[in-house]
């Protein structure tokens, strides 16, 4: 049985009482009550007969009022869904959510709790209506609250809400949530409104996107009370789920509502805020962006620690010096912490900070940004800071919220470095691919203060940048009851990055930094050789164990990566972490025995289902075929393969013209090739996305490569005895 979540627009918030309490009866009524304009609406447009299920109507609120410094912030969604198919009957035969929260709004206090209310009814074809009795009906299962909707039918209406009521104190300049989101979802929806109330000390930035409706002010009986309402009717389904940014294509809104009570603490305020209450802000100017940042990002910091560095060092030009400073803060500021970190959260030491005297991490964007910018500045290094938005979230002419923007520092040297707050595996010219190709807002300084702005375009990574590239050896066991199968994987660039935070250990990244730049270790720190002997047992404990588990799961995941059965005899070993330059390899060799799989008998001959070596390929289903939509990947990449088969003494191998294949136009490619070479069968495969985006009219010639990738992993070869 599928589980339908609640929350799906409120996600951080959980249920804590059911009881019909005044709070309680407040929500049934808001929905329910007397003024329910949809309660008898049950009929759905013919058009939509055949579809799984129809969303009759959908109702969103968020309510923000204020009493001194208490805050009451309400957010509440109904719906009320007409069910057609058996599909749709098994996805709300169930909801879950969660009991209990605290707010973690404004001044934290355990006193402020907050209540969220469920109300669930079906009404049968008959006009029948059935209220579900949630406290009665609720069950605790592993945490987690349930309730099981008995007798739901096809032609059944669930009509449910879900209501929070969050208080919380205030005395600063507060910014709830934003709020992105698309008018479609995954069922088509007959009518849709949404209602903002808010009063004065409330700012709110929203804007519809791509012919979604505007927010239109309802008058109310209030001065300082304002109530905002978006109707909509006839939105059809969200139909695509694969490289869609819905917020790019589909009708959308965004908003967001600042809380802040008078004028210095709107002048504070990190947020981009209306003139006043009364106005609704619907646009950003690159002067509003300056004016944001001209202060927040000037060079500060102290960096004689990196000057003490650099004092008997010599670099040929200013590119290599930056190079070098990134990649040394990285580590003075963030990996020489990491041992005492895992030391702290594992128990081994309750202050294992102690030894570095004055710790200075550096941790969040905007202590980065002057940091590095401070050093750049003292080396009379030319530079300007970057303002983006990832693709997925629009233009930086749309820029609403300041949630959204993404910080960088580009480096004017010849060719422009570009450089993002570091963590314990990022490379310098290494940001989000998101950012790549995007107009972007650069500021600069003419003297001590930001105070220029100008458009700028941040630079593309190619397929040969992100590149995965694997070396595969593969050889029979003598009763030909098996393969033995060894791989040299390397990655880099944007695909490296997951394989980093997912494979290496503390220890094999912080001992690599501690050699390279010749500072102490957590241990070495330690003055006592009683101190150095037992942490340094238990330090190695936790790595022995995190290895042990890490063993495990890496067997699993190229399990799924080969698209094979269980593994036997799995090894893993690290060869290259590739953590000083962004387009340097990742490296690690694996390897593995295999029984019963890729390996068939006919007769005296076998076949082995070679192709399933490049993995799994995406296999587009028939509704995939047709679309409107543009393309958005993540970022261009590449798959190459080497594949050396060694033949059997006494065998031939037949069908190698089905391994030789060519598809190459302007998204992407697929093509391989097979040849025999002193008894050994090799295959070299290369796929690419040619670029992250494409134009909906290029999705047939992405699905000419994509197709032949896919089939080319179904290829067999068979191994023909020689009489």
């Amino acid at each position: 049985m599928k589980t339908h979540i609640l929350l799906i627009l409120f996600a951080c918030l959980t249920l804590s009482t059911f009881g019909q309490s005044k709070e309680a009866q407040e929500a049934k009524d808001f929905f329910w009550g007397a003024n329910d304009t949809y309660k008898n609406a049950i009929e759905i447009p013919e058009k939509w007969n055949n579809e799984s299920a129809v969303i009759i109507y959908k109702n969103v609120n968020y309510d923000f009022h204020k009493f001194g410094k208490n805050v009451t912030y309400k957010s509440s969604v109904r719906k009320r869904i007409k069910l057609l198919d058996k599909a749709a009957v098994e996805e709300f035969s169930e909801f879950a959510f969660q009991k209990r929260f605290r707010s973690t709004k404004g001044r934290f206090t355990w006193r402020e709790k907050g209540n969220n209310f469920v109300g669930v009814k079906i009404i049968k074809p008959d006009g029948k209506e059935i209220e579900i009795d949630i406290e009665k009906e609720a069950v605790e299962v592993d945490g987690e609250s349930k309730i099981a909707i008995s007798n739901l039918e096809i032609g059944d209406i669930i009509d449910y809400y879900f209501y929070s009521l969050e208080p919380f104190k205030s005395t600063y300049a507060f910014g709830f949530d934003p709020v992105e989101t698309t008018l479609n979802e995954e069922y088509p929806i007959v009518n849709y409104k949404l209602f903002i109330e808010t009063e004065n000390d409330f700012f709110i930035n929203f804007r519809s996107f791509n012919g979604a409706p505007e927010l239109k002010e309802i008058p109310t009986d209030k001065r300082s009370l304002r109530r905002y309402e978006l109707s909509a009717s006839d939105i059809g389904k969200s139909e695509y789920k694969r490289w869609f940014f819905p917020l790019l294509e589909l009708p959308s809104y965004k908003f967001q509502v600042y809380f802040a009570r008078s004028g210095k603490f709107e002048d504070r305020a990190m947020a981009f805020l209306p003139e006043k209450e009364s106005i609704i802000k619907t646009s950003v100017s690159k002067y509003e962006v300056l004016d944001l940042y001209d202060n927040r990002f000037r060079p500060d910091g102290d960096i004689g620690d990196v000057k003490g560095f650099f004092k008997k060092k010599t670099f040929k030009n200013p590119t290599e010096k930056v190079t070098e400073a990134y990649y040394y803060m990285r580590h003075y500021y963030l990996t020489r912490f990491v041992e005492a970190i895992f030391a702290k959260e594992a128990n081994i030491m309750f202050n294992p900070y102690v030894y570095y005297g004055y710790p200075v991490f550096i941790d969040n964007q905007k202590q980065f940004v002057r940091h590095f910018t401070e050093f750049l500045k003292r080396e009379k290094i030319k530079y300007e800071i970057v303002v983006a938005k990832k693709r997925y979230d629009g233009s930086i002419e749309d820029l609403l919220i300041e949630r959204n923007v993404n910080v960088l520092i580009k480096v004017n040297t010849p060719t422009p470095l570009y450089a993002e707050l570091f963590s314990i595996h990022t490379n310098i010219n290494e940001f989000s691919p998101l950012l790549e190709g995007t107009d972007v807002y650069l500021l600069s300084a003419t003297r001590n203060k930001i105070d220029t702005i100008k458009k700028g375009k941040l630079p593309v990574s190619s397929y040969s940048d992100n590149e995965t590239k694997k070396e595969i050896s593969i050889s029979l066991n003598d009763d030909f009851s098996g393969l033995r199968i060894s791989s040299v994987n390397y990655f880099k660039g944007h695909v490296k990055t997951e394989h980093l935070y997912d494979r290496l250990l503390f220890n094999d990244y912080v001992n690599e930094d501690y050699a390279k730049y010749g500072t102490k270790s957590w241990i070495n720190m330690m003055k006592r050789k009683k101190d150095k002997a037992r942490y340094k047992k238990e330090l190695d404990a936790l790595a022995k164990k995190l290895q042990d588990n890490q063993q495990e799961r890496f067997k699993a995941a190229a399990e799924s990566d080969f698209d094979l059965e269980e593994f036997e005899n799995y090894t893993y070993s690290i060869d290259a972490t590739g953590r000083y330059a962004f387009d340097d390899y990742f490296v690690f060799t694996e390897s593995f025995d295999i029984n019963n799989a890729l390996l068939k008998k006919a007769g005296p001959n076998h076949i082995i289902e070679i192709g399933r070596l490049i993995g799994g390929q995406i296999d587009l289903e028939e509704k995939e075929r047709e679309r409107t939509a543009n393309i958005n990947v993540e970022y261009a990449r590449s798959f190459n393969y080497k594949i050396d088969f060694v033949i059997p003494e006494g065998y031939t191998v037949a069908g190698l013209d089905k391994l030789n294949k060519s598809v190459d136009n302007e998204t992407g490619a697929f093509i391989s090739t097979a040849t025999i070479e002193d008894n050994i069968l090799k295959i070299e495969t290369s796929k690419k996305y040619k670029n992250h985006f494409e134009p909906s009219e290029n999705w047939p010639k992405m699905i000419a490569f994509l197709d032949e990738a896919n089939q080319f992993s179904n290829e067999k070869i068979l191994l023909k005895k020689i009489k």
